[in-house]
């Protein structure tokens, strides 16, 4: 097929194609084919249905159940622009007509890898409360204010999922020489190894780790799996930070361990988002909290698009894409991630 016979369906909400594409990417998106420039709301059912015959390639969160599919004989590749694979996609009959799945969740890692870092570094050294105390002036100088705070380097610290992000905060805590547990049970300890990290099971992480860091996906696994027997295991005044998915803790136990004094926390993401204005997270000592920014930069956003056209230069030369996450038969049904609002 031509160039100018392809047809590429855009349809990126909750992003916008001036986030997510670059000038640069936009020019060579439209050198591969005929761009339909969709933005803003959702695409409407009879859009999608008016084009998706002649698509090779889809670009958005659009359903794509089997009748929708049956319909979409050009179609290559569907790119996801969120960072999850969702439950509005017939995998199975994608796989079986060899059509690519891919989400943009790699794009992320450095970005929320990064933040992960420095909640652990903020709350071991009580950062924040310390800004808070110099500007209502009850600061406290020298060691006076250091008397619960600790190092992270040389601790051992814990990562719980072992993806895109948890191997991103692995580099990342090398110059740091942690003793770094990994507990992954999708991942084989043989392939652990090769990152210099000790595979363990859960409950001895949260036993032996000064820092845990949460970044699993949400499955049908583990869903709200880490508790009050996983917090309790854990020496007084450790660090817990969430930076993946919130589904994976049974939250409100979270909270009773940070406000009881027994952990701190460092949240990125909650139960329900926004966060309700009375919600007693807002309240609760000895946690830090964020509005699930970890990888909302620019810098992440035109990655994600200059990933979507490298992996659809690759398909279009028969080339299995490099880039971005592609969605495995085998776990893709597990996952239970919820669509991002923005």
């Amino acid at each position: 097929m031509k160039n100018s016979e392809r047809l590429i369906l855009m349809d990126p909400h909750p992003r916008r194609i001036d986030l997510i594409f670059s000038e640069e990417e936009k020019r060579r998106l439209g050198a591969l084919g005929k761009v339909l420039w969709f933005d803003g709301e959702r695409a409407a059912d009879d859009y999608i249905d008016r084009h998706i015959g002649e698509a090779c390639a889809l670009i958005g969160q659009t359903a794509m159940p089997k009748e929708r599919l049956d319909r979409a004989s050009n179609l290559r590749a569907i790119f996801n622009v969120e960072g999850n694979f969702l439950p509005n996609i017939d995998y199975e009959e994608c796989h079986r007509r060899n059509i690519y799945v891919m989400a943009a969740a790699p794009a992320f890692t450095q970005a929320v890898a990064e933040m992960a870092l420095g909640f652990a570094l903020a709350a071991a050294r009580g950062i924040v409360q310390a800004d808070a105390d110099a500007r209502r002036g009850a600061e406290l100088y020298g060691g006076a204010s250091n008397l619960d705070n600790f190092l992270l380097g040389g601790k051992t610290v814990g990562i719980v999922g072992f993806g895109n992000v948890g191997q991103g905060i692995g580099r990342l805590l090398e110059p740091f020489k942690c003793t770094t547990l990994v507990h992954d049970p999708w991942l084989h300890e043989h392939y652990l190894e090769r990152f210099a990290v000790k595979p363990v099971g859960l409950e001895e992480l949260f036993s032996r780790s000064r820092v845990v860091f949460i970044v699993s996906a949400a499955t049908t696994e583990n869903q709200k799996g880490i508790g009050a027997e996983m917090f309790g295991r854990m020496q007084e005044g450790s660090v817990v930070v969430l930076v993946g998915r919130s589904e994976v803790v049974n939250f409100d136990d979270m909270l009773d361990a940070a406000g009881s004094g027994h952990i701190r926390a460092a949240i990125d993401v909650f139960p329900q988002e926004p966060l309700p204005p009375d919600h007693r997270a807002r309240k609760t000592p000895n946690t830090i909290l964020s509005a699930h920014r970890a990888g909302g930069l620019p810098e992440t956003y035109r990655e994600m698009g200059r990933m979507v056209v490298d992996d659809l230069e690759l398909i279009l030369r028969d080339l299995p894409p490099q880039r971005m996450q592609r969605a495995l038969l085998e776990t893709v049904a597990r996952y239970r991630s919820k669509p991002i609002k923005g």
